[in-house]
C-alpha cells in the first residue's frame, strides 16, 4: 500500500496556499490523476494501490465523483490566486486505471475540461494493464480526448512476469497495442529489466517484442528492490536473489543499443522516443519544474514551489471530500539549497541537460574531471550544458553527487 507520507507541517482545512505562494500564469500546468486500484497486488510494487480487500469501505463505483469533488476545491483554490491556466498535460497513472470504468475516466477528464479547459494540442495519457484494454474502450478513451496509452508490458518472458507477479497474458500486449492504433492513439510501452531469473537474453527477447510492435515511445527502468515489498521480504529470506548492478548495467546498454537501432533517441536516462513529438510531456513537465495538482489519495502536487500531498487510504480521501474538507495531509516548502539540488538531479537525467551556470562551487569545478571520467559529454560543456553521456546515464547518481558537492 505504498510507502509513508513524507514528514511536513499540516495542510489547512481548506487547501488554501499560503498568502506568499506566486501561481505564475506563465507555468505550465498539468493534471495527475491517482487510480489507486489494482486486481492484485504486484511483489515489487510501492505504489499507493489497494486490491478489493484492502479498500475497507472505500467504494471504486463512487471514485470518480470523488475525485470531481477535488477538482471543484482545486478550482477555487487556484482561482483564488488569479486567473485559471489550462492544462497542457494531463496524466492518469495508478493502480490500474482501467481498472475503471471507460465512462468513469471520460467524466474525470471533462471535470478538469470543465473547470480548467485543456491547453490546444493537450497530452492526455491513460496508463493500461493489456488485460484490460478492449477496442471498444480504446474508442471510449478516444472520444473522450484521451491521445496516448501508456501499456504496462514489462516483459514478454512468462517466468519473468511470474517473478514480478504480473498476471497479464504476454499475448494481450499485442492486442491493447492493435486496439490502441486501431482508435488512433499514441502508444507507450513500459518495461522492467533485472528481475530474479532475469538473463540478459530474457532481456533482449523482452526489448525484440516491444520494438517489434512499432510503440512511438519505450519506458525501461531497472528494478529497485522497495523496503516493506513482498518481493524484498523474499530476498531478505533467501527465497530469490537480489537484482544484479552489473547485469542491470548490461541491460541498460542494451536496451540503448538496441532501441537506437531502431530509431529510437533517448530524452531522459530511462525513457526514448521516436521523435521529440513524442516524447512524455507530462513527465518532462515534472522533471523540468512545471506545476502540477495531484488527484486522488496520496498524490502529490506543485505549485509555485509549494509541495503538498493527500491523505493515502481512499476511504479516508472520501471521507475529507464528503465532509467538504481538502484530502491534503501534509505540505512543505523546500528552502533555496534544496530546490537547487533537485533541479540538478531531475534536469541532469535529460538529454537537454542544464545549463552550466546553474551549478555553483565545487560543483562547477567537477565538470572537468567528469569530463575525463566520460561521465559528460565534452563537446556539450564547451557549449554551456552539462549532458550525460552512455556511461554517466548509468552513474548519473554519481554525477549529481559530484555537481552539487
Amino acid at each position: 500500500m505504498g510507502s509513508a507520507l513524507p514528514l511536513g507541517e499540516p495542510a489547512p482545512l481548506d487547501g488554501a496556499l499560503p498568502a506568499d505562494i506566486t501561481v505564475s500564469p506563465d507555468t505550465a500546468f498539468g493534471v495527475y490523476l491517482h487510480v489507486p486500484f489494482c486486481r492484485v497486488r504486484c511483489g515489487y510494487c510501492d505504489f499507493n494501490t489497494y486490491t478489493a480487500t484492502e479498500l475497507r469501505g472505500a467504494r471504486q463505483d463512487a471514485y470518480a465523483d470523488e475525485v470531481l469533488r477535488e477538482i471543484d476545491l482545486s478550482a477555487a483554490v487556484l482561482a483564488a490566486r488569479g486567473p485559471l491556466r489550462p492544462a497542457t498535460t494531463v496524466f492518469f497513472g495508478g493502480g490500474t486505471p482501467t481498472l475503471l470504468p471507460g465512462g468513469d475516466l471520460a467524466r474525470m477528464l471533462d471535470g478538469v475540461r470543465t473547470r480548467f479547459g485543456l491547453a490546444p494540442g493537450a497530452e492526455v495519457t491513460v496508463e493500461a494493464n493489456p488485460d484490460t484494454v478492449t477496442p471498444e474502450l480504446a474508442v471510449q478513451l478516444r472520444d473522450a480526448g484521451v491521445t496516448r496509452l501508456s501499456i504496462g508490458m514489462q516483459s514478454s518472458v512468462p517466468h519473468v512476469l511470474a517473478a514480478l507477479d504480473r498476471t497479464h497474458d504476454p499475448v494481450n500486449v499485442r492486442t491493447a497495442v492493435e486496439a490502441a492504433r486501431g482508435a488512433g492513439l499514441d502508444v507507450s510501452l513500459d518495461l522492467i529489466y533485472g528481475a530474479p531469473g532475469e538473463s540478459l537474453d530474457d532481456w533482449r527477447r523482452s526489448l525484440t517484442s516491444a520494438i517489434a510492435l512499432s510503440p512511438d515511445h519505450v519506458s525501461a527502468y531497472a528494478l529497485i528492490i522497495e523496503e516493506g515489498t513482498k518481493l524484498e521480504r523474499q530476498i531478505r529470506r533467501g527465497e530469490v536473489t537480489a537484482p544484479d548492478d552489473d547485469l542491470q548495467a548490461d541491460m541498460y546498454e542494451l536496451a540503448d543499443t538496441l532501441l537506437g537501432e531502431a530509431g529510437y533517441a533517448w530524452y531522459e536516462v530511462s525513457n526514448w522516443a521516436r521523435d521529440p513529438s513524442q516524447r512524455s510531456r507530462h513527465n518532462l513537465a515534472y522533471w523540468q519544474g512545471a506545476d502540477w495538482w495531484g488527484y486522488g489519495p496520496g498524490a502529490h502536487s506543485h505549485v509555485g514551489g509549494l509541495r503538498w500531498w493527500n491523505v493515502k487510504h481512499p476511504a479516508a480521501y472520501a471521507q475529507r471530500l464528503a465532509s467538504h474538507t481538502s484530502p491534503a495531509a501534509g505540505r512543505e516548502r523546500p528552502d533555496e539549497a534544496a530546490r537547487r539540488l533537485e533541479s540538478v538531479l531531475l534536469r541532469s537525467r535529460i538529454s537537454e541537460g542544464l545549463a552550466v551556470s546553474e551549478v555553483s562551487g565545487q560543483g562547477r569545478r567537477a565538470v572537468a574531471s567528469l569530463i575525463a571520467d566520460g561521465l559528460i559529454d565534452g563537446t556539450a560543456a564547451v557549449h554551456g550544458r552539462i549532458v550525460l553521456t552512455l556511461r554517466g546515464r548509468l552513474l548519473a547518481d554519481a554525477v549529481v553527487r559530484a555537481l552539487t558537492v
